[in-house]
């Protein structure tokens, strides 16, 4: 497997379980009993999740010239 074809293969694990993760958030909402610490932790999560797929979304990019 290539490297750009790597990178793909974990965007799309990352995609995967940052979707998870709002069915989990979601649930986890709609719970009057939740735990906020929780909530929080996982929202977390999903931002990073996010942070880390558009870097390496990035990467597939290839630099153009100014």
């Amino acid at each position: 497997m290539s490297h750009p074809e790597q990178i793909l293969q974990r965007i799309i694990e990352l995609e995967v379980e940052h979707r998870d993760l709002d069915v989990v958030i979601e649930t986890l909402i709609k719970d009057p009993c939740h735990d906020e610490l929780q909530l929080r932790r996982l929202k977390k999560r999903k931002l990073q999740l996010k942070d880390h797929i558009t870097l390496l979304r990035m990467q597939l990019t290839p630099d153009v010239p100014a």
